[in-house]
């Protein structure tokens, strides 16, 4: 309870989510939160003007075709990028003024890269799941690094999810881990 003379001031917190494909830059008393699997989130913070912004995208690069051409360019991490590059221009920012930090690309069965136990899996099926994390990490440093980005922070690879909450006044971002899915098959 607030006495006569207590400066106690309530400062509200919007807090956006963003689901595979999306995007959010911006400023003030906000906390950006998303669930990762094998996708990836960079997430960059400007420190002294306290504004950032962070993605989350599922694949490197946008594929052919009607489904690839239709999707938002948020979902690969070409357009991710871009969207981040767009920002810096609308702030009048430099890459090399953001702390950056990459997390993801876990893999989310247990045994995903070792060979199929059950008739209905493909080798081809099980190495694309463990071959996706791979990519998208690689993606993201090596797009990071073309535009003139340092990665100060990065949690990515092993096993299962991450939910990350980064606070845009602070630059801090929060991870709590997940578990994978075993993928040892069923018993017949």
């Amino acid at each position: 309870m607030a006495t006569k003379g207590s400066s106690l001031e309530t400062v509200a917190t919007t807090e956006v989510v963003l689901n595979i494909g999306e995007f959010y830059f911006g400023g003030g008393r906000t906390k950006i939160r998303t669930l990762l699997g094998s996708c990836v989130s960079i997430a960059m913070w400007h420190p002294r003007f306290k504004i950032g912004g962070m993605c989350h995208y599922m694949l490197p690069r946008r594929g052919s075709g009607d489904t690839a051409a239709a999707a938002p360019s948020g979902n690969y991490a070409e357009g991710a990028m871009q969207l981040f590059l767009q920002e810096l221009r609308n702030t009048g920012t430099h890459p090399q003024d953001y702390i950056v930090k990459l997390f993801g690309g876990g893999q989310m069965f247990v045994g995903a890269s070792e060979p199929p136990r059950l008739f209905t899996e493909t080798a081809a099926l099980r190495t694309d799941m463990h071959e996706v994390s791979t990519r998208n990490i690689a993606a993201g440093r090596e797009l990071l690094a073309q535009h003139g980005f340092s990665i100060s922070v990065e949690h990515t690879g092993g096993y299962g999810s991450r939910v990350l909450v980064f606070e845009l006044w602070s630059g801090d971002v929060w991870i709590r881990r997940g578990t994978a899915l075993n993928n040892g098959g069923v018993s017949a």
